[in-house]
């Protein structure tokens, strides 16, 4: 009996691990998820976006800019990661903090071909501040209570098939 206890306490452990951590290098999990107040940025109509909207959803906010290589790179499995059907629940704010005229986003998108994300940016660049942000690209994940249990500093390929079933364990 003792030894099926046991067995039964190493299986679920490493099974809550697996789902904890998943094995990519620069995702920093939260061991107690960050609260934020009023998280606000604009989309391309000039209309304010209120994340405080999105509750019950898993959030994805990714901060870019067009003249960021890392963000060229991560930015086509970002907009892949937007459409991927075990994540019917996320919705994915790519927000652009490079001071830039919006024109440049626009084309930035038709370049890369992004079908599936729009353009949202901070015009103030107050997010950068609020979030403590160290450079770009940075990638905040909210759970659905609206909290922050994990950051990716730095780009990732958002199509790992081990980020998307760590991801989808929070759809």
């Amino acid at each position: 009996m003792k030894f099926l206890i046991i067995f039964i306490y190493l299986i679920t452990t490493t099974y809550c691990y697996s789902i904890e951590k998943p094995d990519i290098e620069n995702i920093v999990i939260n061991k107690i998820p960050k609260t934020y107040k009023e998280i606000v940025f604009k989309d391309l109509e000039m209309k304010n976006i209120d994340l405080d909207d999105y509750n019950g959803k898993l959030l994805i906010l990714n901060f870019w800019a067009t003249w960021c290589a890392p963000c060229i790179e991560e930015m086509p499995s970002l907009d892949l990661l937007q459409s991927n059907r075990k994540l019917s629940n996320l919705k994915i704010f790519p927000i652009n903090i490079g001071q830039e005229d919006l024109s440049k986003s626009v084309n930035f998108f038709k370049e890369l071909k992004i079908k599936n994300l729009n353009i949202y940016f901070d015009p103030k660049i107050n997010l950068p501040k609020k979030f403590s942000l160290r450079g770009i690209p940075t990638t905040i994940i909210f759970n659905k209570e609206g909290k922050e249990f994990a950051r990716i500093i730095g780009s990732i390929d958002f199509n790992d098939q081990k980020f998307i079933e760590w991801l989808s364990f929070y759809n």
